[in-house]
């Protein structure tokens, strides 16, 4: 029996179901149908390029039997041993508080090798620029996906192929200008569309599987070794295409916050995988009918009456999936200055009911430049491909090192079990890599670059406010200590409310100081507040706020947040009470102290790294917007501080 609590006049209301299991399996498949329309976009629409690059592309293979059946082989493998096995069943299972990503991962990390410095310092800026190589991902899987699926219109009719970019272009600017907009109203037409979407992929391989069943025989892994044996290493340049199918796993592990373990694990095994399987295949069994089909294996697996229907179709697929990677990199951002590794920037909530439904106006339109660069540049799909892959595989590459140091060294599973383990997904990972490196100045330089520069600015910016607070620290006063130093020679005491911001609970907030040698007052209530990023996804309400009393008018507030959550200063302190009644924030004033930061050599950076920090603080979002603290009610004191 279950009760669900209802408000009627103050009272509680059971609700008794006389049987829940219903309730929960049919919740659990409507995640899983949310699922596919969010998780599964990007590894779903993996079918529009992924043959057509190996027997078409950089390096095109000759459609043989044998090399088709090779092929085929290391496609089912791949999806079963790195998103299967690794990804749904492994992977998923490191999870901090059922959140997920390489974010939520590098936190857990952190907290493993907080004991072995040496070891920190070689993994932890691992983690950080697979976190970075994120972004290039973000850029290329939009380009590439839509592009790849408006070439359609080449296959139907030739004569428009000079329209192909323009429309990719415009689909792609179109997706980017409405994320202000947020998804709430067309959010629930996603996981419809992408259960059409899969279920016509099931269709056009199940069509052609029926006139070569033969296909079929690549499940046995020996056709892919036959195959290596014979390639050698054309064979494992080719690996840099098979890598395609099994882009978008990492969102698998990125999203599972949002559904559960459970339901995604559901949606893949149950309809999302056979789907992908059935169409590989299926493009298999036509390329052995018809080796021409070679130059787009996918549309031509349609009737010529289907064509411009599945070119439709394909296309609100791959801006689903380009939806999905776009929200990935404002939450990815979003967590990232949470965790002290990029300056405050603009976010604004697109929901008044889903929190995690957010826009990052900076991240937007970088992501809309990156791309327009990558299809002016780069023309085609095919061209794209190579630069696709590098940024993929090396984030896999990081999770897996990172998720196997969590599992060892934070939650002590066997060694037999992880060394075995680590040597499996490690192999199969750095077999991808090398491939991919391959193609570095064909194309992958461009997300490498991307992840280098946001290596650098994530890196820089936490390096400097640790270097930051070291000099804080070297000058700080014990804020205890001048509370009581203070009430020997009390100055004078005006009505009202003063917060003043800090970063450390325990020392003298600068605008403190400040505001006594100019204003010579001090208020009737002082607050000094915190806040702190805790390292778990989020932080409940009623544990978000801690209230100390130094001494009489004089409080210490520490507020927590989540990394995964937004700081709102008002709102946090107005479910707060100090001195025994609500606090009035009209009767409030937050004093901020805004530091000109001067960069000088010798320090602990090298000079032009602190210079970055110093210019990305002077363009960083104001505090008092990032915390929604009302403009009118802040009075900011400066100071410069040498690094």
């Amino acid at each position: 029996m279950t009760e669900t609590p209802g408000k009627t006049q103050g009272h509680i209301v059971s609700q008794v179901s006389p049987n829940p299991r219903p309730e929960r399996r049919s919740k659990r498949y409507a995640l899983a149908l949310a699922a596919v329309g969010v998780v599964f976009g990007d590894i779903g629409t993996s079918p529009l390029y992924a043959m057509h690059e190996v027997f078409a592309g950089a390096h095109p293979l000759s459609p043989s039997q044998d090399n088709i059946l090779g092929i085929l082989s290391l496609v089912f493998w791949s999806l079963i041993l790195v998103v299967s096995v690794k990804y749904v069943v492994f992977v998923m299972r490191v999870d901090n508080r059922r959140e997920g990503g390489i974010m939520a991962m590098l936190v857990l990390a952190q907290r493993a090798l907080a004991e072995r410095p040496r070891l920190a310092g070689l993994l932890l800026p691992l983690g950080i620029f697979g976190a970075a190589l994120f972004y290039g991902d973000g850029m290329i899987t939009p380009a590439i996906s839509v592009l790849s699926a408006v070439e359609g219109l080449e296959v139907a009719a030739p004569v428009l192929e000079p329209v192909v970019e323009p429309v990719a272009l415009l689909v792609l600017v179109l997706l980017f200008v409405l994320q202000r907009r947020g998804t709430t109203h067309i959010g629930g037409l996603f996981g419809p569309v992408m259960l059409l979407w899969f279920v016509t992929l099931a269709l056009l391989g199940i069509i052609n599987l029926a006139q070569h069943a033969e296909v079929m025989l690549a499940v046995n892994p020996l056709h892919g070794l036959r195959f290596f044996l014979e390639h050698g290493m054309y064979g494992f340049l080719v690996l840099g295409a098979v890598v395609l199918v099994v882009t978008g796993a990492e969102a698998l592990y990125a999203d599972m916050g949002h559904f559960g373990a459970r339901p995604i694990r559901i949606a893949w095994f149950f309809l999302v995988l056979p789907a992908l399987m059935l169409n590989y295949f299926g493009q298999g069994a036509l390329l052995l009918a018809d080796p021409t089909a070679a130059r787009n294996p996918f549309y031509l697996l349609a009737p010529e009456w289907a064509l411009y229907p599945l070119i439709g179709l394909a296309t609100l697929a791959t801006i689903i999936a380009s939806q999905a990677v776009i929200t990935g990199a404002f939450s990815m951002t979003r967590q990232a200055v949470q965790l002290g590794y990029l300056p405050r920037m603009e976010i604004r909530h697109t929901s008044g009911q889903e929190i995690g439904q957010i826009y990052i106006p900076l991240v937007n339109w970088l992501l809309l430049a990156g791309i327009v660069f990558l299809v002016l540049g780069f023309d085609t799909s095919s061209n794209l491909a190579a630069a696709y892959g590098i940024a993929v595989v090396g984030t896999m590459v990081i999770t897996t090192v990172l998720g196997f140091v969590v599992v060892h060294i934070l939650w002590h599973w066997n060694k037999w079990l992880v060394y075995p383990g680590l040597a499996l997904f490690l192999g199969v990972d750095l077999s991808f890599l090398g491939a991919n490196a391959l193609k570095i100045m064909d194309g992958g330089w461009f997300p490498l670059a991307i992840g280098a520069l946001l290596f650098t600015l994530l890196n820089t910016w936490k390096r400097g406010r640790e270097i930051l607070a070291e000099r804080t620290q070297a000058q700080a006063i014990h804020l205890v200590e001048f509370l009581h130093n203070l009430a020997h020679d009390p100055p004078l005491c005006v009505p009202g409310t003063a917060v003043f911001l800090s970063s450390q609970p325990n020392i003298v907030p600068r605008a403190l100081p400040h505001n006594l040698a100019h204003n010579k007052v001090l208020h009737e209530r002082n607050i000094f507040l915190t806040v702190v990023t805790d390292d778990v996804p989020t932080v409940p309400r009623h544990a978000r706020t801690e209230v100390t009393e130094i001494c009489p008018g004089c409080y210490r507030v520490i507020v927590h947040y989540g990394f995964m959550q937004t700081p709102n200063i008002p709102r946090a302190l107005a479910s707060c009470r100090v001195c025994g009644e609500d606090l009035n924030l009209l009767e409030t004033s937050f004093f901020f102290s805004r530091e000109t930061l001067i960069p000088r050599h010798g320090a602990g950076m090298a000079f032009w790294r602190e210079a970055l920090y110093a210019w990305m603080a002077r363009n960083a979002q104001r505090a008092m917007l990032f915390f929604k603290i009302p403009p009118n009610r802040v009075i900011e004191l400066g100071t410069q501080v040498r690094l």
